[in-house]
This record gives structure tokens, C-alpha cells and sequence, in this order.
């Protein structure tokens, strides 16, 4: 049984605000995606009234997920200040709306944004997997890491938090749904050992995500905290490219343990880790080190080796920023080609020399985690 945007609409409209009028008549409603049982809309308001709406954002989702039909609701209350306006208290159990008038990583006067950390319950170590720009490997690199690490006896998650541009899923070849636990938590996708979450798992591969920031920040926060990870010794995050509200949200929301740049050799790419790197410092988060990923390129027919992107930018980098050098991983069509089938190296070639980078990558993670995790 599937759920139409009629029926979402006439649910909430037993759903009052505190304009006085039912929900769908409030004027704050975004477009609501509804397919195949998942139903996804915001709310936005004015943060001088987030406080007042939240009680509506729970409201609301709880009216959505009575519909027969309905697997999974993200409502996201998005809030922003009007020019001039005072700044919002903060809504209980929300996000902290970011603003023009307020730099990010600044909290309230006196408070420290990461004030309100906490950790996964049952997950020893988070972690992130970071690039300053796209087009760098970064997806294919952390969900080979993390393969990494699986092979390290640890016990993995991977959280596909690029929700603008999900690739998980395509890595994967996971084109199954997340199912809901008796709690109403999302169960994870497992393949390869890991377990595994994507925004992707929840829209249709070609759905264009266009969230504003609040919403980018509420969707991050649910699927850090209304995942059923059960108990894991490192979750790898897959971050959006750039320092912008995904990663200040994943910083504030939990305590990461570390991060992880990648980055190709060459200049422009470089500049961007850069920023990457001064981003996790700033938020107080260990950079465990920089991946060169497309190295070089050695030709499988005659075994000529060529530095297409130039080559050790990223080892020089690390070495003039103090950071760890993790290793160099090599522009290869196997590693493309197992990508694109949604087989990864590590597991579909395990004995290969590639899956072998990717361990020694896994092993050096592994070492900086073990004041943490348990397996270790």
C-alpha cells in the first residue's frame, strides 16, 4: 500500500499550530515527497518562533506515521532569523538554527557549540571521511576503509551522510528499504559485514535533493540518532564535500574521534583539503591523516606508470601540516569498475593489491582508535 501527498496533507490538517489554523494552512509547509511509504517535508518558520513549532514537528510526524502504508516520516522544522531580528532560544531537542548573523561553529554567548555532544549509544567511535571539494573518490574511499577496517576484526558501520549527492547505495548495490524496529528506529542495510545507512535508501536514485541548511542539519541528527546501529566499534561518515553545515552538525552532535581527508595530488584539490583540515581543527576534531586517492596511473597493458594529477602533493601536504600521511591509492579501472558494479575491492578482489592499500589504511585507523574501541 503506498501514500499519496493528499492523504499526507489530510492528516495534518488535524495537526494545529500556533497560528491558529490546521497545518496545511499555515503557509510553512515545503513540498512533501511521498513514494513508496517514506515521506519526507519540512516546516519553516521564523526562529523567534522555533520553540512554539517543535511540538507541531513532533505532532506532525507522529499524525504521518499512523497512515497504513507509511514506513518512514522525516519531518524537519527548519528556522531562521529575519535581518534585524533578535536571536531564537533554542527549540528542546532540536538543532540549533545556523544564521547570517552568527558565524558557524559560534554557539550562544558563553556556550560552546559542542556543549551539547553525545554519544551513539553502542558505537565506540565516529569518524569522518572528508574532502574540501568533489570528484575527489571520496565515497569510494570510505566505503573502503571501512572495509579496511572490517578486516581489522572491527565491527563497522557506514553512514552515507551526503545527502545532497547519496553513493552509497550505487557502491553498494543495496536498492533495498530500511525497516523500522519496535522503537521506531531505522534498521540498517547489511552487506559486506558493515552496517550500513544512506539517505539514498530512502528517495529514488535521480530525486534531486535540494534541502536548505536547518534541514540538511535536522536530517544529519536523525540519521546519526534514530538509526538502530546497534553496537559497533567505529561508524565511518561519508560527508558531503566542503566545510559547510553537515559537517559543523556532525561535529556538534557527537564527539568524533577523527577525520579523514581525502584529496587528489593535484594543486586546486590540495587547497581545498586544506580548508578541510583547518575545519576539523577549529571543531576541535583529530585529523587521523590525508589519502592521496588517484595517485597515478600505471597502463595494465604495458605497465608504464603515469602521474596524470602530479604526484605526493598530498604526502608533502600532510608532512608541511603536521597531519599523518594514510597512503596513496591509484587511479585503476578495477577499482572504478568494482565501484560502478557495486562490489568494492577490498571484498570483491581481497587478495588484490588495492585491497591491500586500502587495509594498510585500515590498520593505521585502527591504531589511533584504540584507546577507544574494544576489539582492538
Amino acid at each position: 500500500m503506498t501514500v499519496s501527498k493528499q492523504q499526507v496533507l489530510d492528516a495534518l490538517t488535524k495537526v494545529p499550530t500556533p497560528r491558529g489554523v490546521p497545518l496545511p494552512q499555515a503557509q510553512v509547509l515545503s513540498e512533501i515527497a511521498a513514494t513508496d511509504g517514506k515521506v519526507f517535508f519540512s516546516i519553516s518558520v521564523d526562529a523567534t518562533e522555533a520553540r512554539a513549532w517543535e511540538d507541531v514537528r513532533h505532532r506532525a510526524e507522529a499524525a504521518v506515521k499512523a497512515l497504513p502504508g507509511v514506513t518512514t516520516v522525516m519531518v524537519a522544522l527548519t528556522a531562521e532569523r529575519k535581518p534585524g531580528a533578535a536571536a531564537a532560544p533554542r527549540p528542546a531537542g532540536g538543532v540549533q538554527p545556523v544564521s547570517a548573523h552568527r558565524p558557524h561553529g559560534q554557539g550562544a554567548p558563553g556556550q560552546s557549540p559542542m556543549a551539547k555532544q553525545t554519544e551513539i549509544p553502542g558505537v565506540a567511535a565516529v569518524i569522518a571521511v572528508a574532502s574540501g571539494k568533489g570528484g575527489v573518490g571520496k565515497s569510494t574511499t570510505a566505503l573502503n576503509i571501512a572495509l579496511g577496517l572490517r578486516d581489522q576484526g572491527l565491527r563497522v558501520g557506514l553512514l552515507d551522510a551526503d545527502i545532497y549527492g547519496p553513493s552509497i547505495p550505487r557502491l553498494t548495490g543495496l536498492r533495498d528499504k530500511p525497516q523500522l524496529d519496535a522503537a521506531k528506529k531505522m534498521i540498517p542495510l547489511s552487506r559486506f559485514g558493515l552496517a550500513i545507512m544512506s539517505i539514498g535508501f530512502l528517495v529514488e536514485e535521480e530525486t534531486a535533493m535540494i534541502w536548505r541548511g536547518p534541514m540538511v542539519m535536522s536530517a544529519i541528527t536523525q540519521m546519526l540518532r534514530d538509526v538502530a546501529w546497534g553496537t559497533l566499534d567505529v561508524l565511518v561518515v561519508d560527508m558531503p564535500p566542503g566545510t559547510g553545515d553537515a559537517q559543523l552538525t556532525l561535529a556538534q552532535n557527537v564527539p568524533l574521534k577523527g577525520a579523514i581527508i581525502v584529496s587528489t595530488p593535484q594543486d586546486l584539490a590540495l587547497i581545498d583539503a586544506r580548508r578541510g583540515i583547518a575545519m576539523f581543527r577549529k571543531v576541535n576534531v583529530p585529523v587521523l591523516g590525508i589519502v592521496e586517492n588517484m595517485s597515478y596511473f600505471q597502463c595494465p597493458e604495458c605497465g608504464t606508470r603515469s602521474d596524470i594529477f602530479g604526484h605526493g602533493g598530498a604526502r608533502h601536504e600532510a608532512e608541511r601540516l603536521g597531519v599523518p600521511f594514510l597512503g596513496e591509492v591509484p587511479l585503476h579501472m578495477a577499482i572504478r569498475s568494482s565501484s560502478d558494479a557495486g562490489t568494492p575491492v577490498v571484498d570483491s578482489e581481497p587478495q588484490g593489491v588495492h585491497a591491500g592499500i586500502y587495509r594498510a589504511i585500515g590498520a593505521k585507523v585502527r591504531d589511533d582508535l584504540k584507546p577507544y574501541i574494544s576489539a582492538a
